[in-house]
């Protein structure tokens, strides 16, 4: 049962990023001020995120406020937060429709062809909600990176990776391992041959029977 063992690996590492991408896109460290220039020493780090954005003085008092409207927000910031709810979204529904095709769970277990295209669907759907997040990280770590190596960019208010996006990045490529784990559950189809049997062979047949 070598590929029982397989979707089950497959489920945990897609269960783990799937908790990844929630507990990733709730922090707000996507990005966080830059130590550059003459701000080397600073009381007051700033980070943000795609729902708020944070300070945390010296004095350990860390004070926080979301972002009050979002038609105020920039466009990239709008999309990567549709793509990773988006990525949330599809990775549940496609966990969901792989426990359902997975050889431990007795739902449909009479049809094992139809128990292993389910959990190969189930893995697609996750592969795309991936998908999602990977694109809607490295689109926020671009722009980072744009507006840091900007010389237009005042150095006060230059940014660098925070934490929470490389737990995104962590549970969008489980999602991806988990995924293709679960889409590699493709049945084997029969072996047909494409030879019908032979007079000799079916002659042969009947009169073991007659004999019998």
């Amino acid at each position: 049962m070598a590929n029982s063992g397989v979707q089950l690996l497959g489920f945990g590492l897609s269960l783990l990023g799937i908790i990844g991408l929630i507990v990733g896109t709730i922090l707000p460290q996507w990005k966080m001020s830059a130590y550059v220039g003459d701000s080397i020493i600073t009381a007051v780090a700033t980070y943000q995120g795609l729902w708020m954005s944070c300070a945390f003085q010296s004095t350990g008092q860390l004070q926080c406020k979301i972002y009050d409207s979002i038609l105020q927000l920039d466009s990239d910031l709008q999309a990567t937060r549709a793509l990773m709810i988006v990525g949330i979204i599809v990775s549940i529904a496609g966990l969901g429709v792989a426990c359902m095709g997975m050889k431990c769970t007795t739902c449909g277990a009479d049809d094992k062809v139809r128990k292993a295209r389910t959990a190969m669907t189930g893995g697609i759907i996750l592969l795309v909600g991936a998908l999602c997040a990977v694109v809607a990280c490295s689109w926020f770590a671009h722009n980072v990176i744009r507006a840091f190596y900007n010389p237009f960019t005042p150095v006060n208010t230059k940014f660098e990776f925070g934490a929470a996006i490389f737990i995104a990045w962590g549970g969008s490529f489980l999602d991806v391992l988990g995924g293709a784990m679960l889409a590699a559950s493709c049945p084997r189809s029969k072996q047909v041959s494409k030879y019908p049997k032979s007079n000799s062979a079916r002659s042969a047949t009947s009169s073991n029977k007659e004999y019998v």
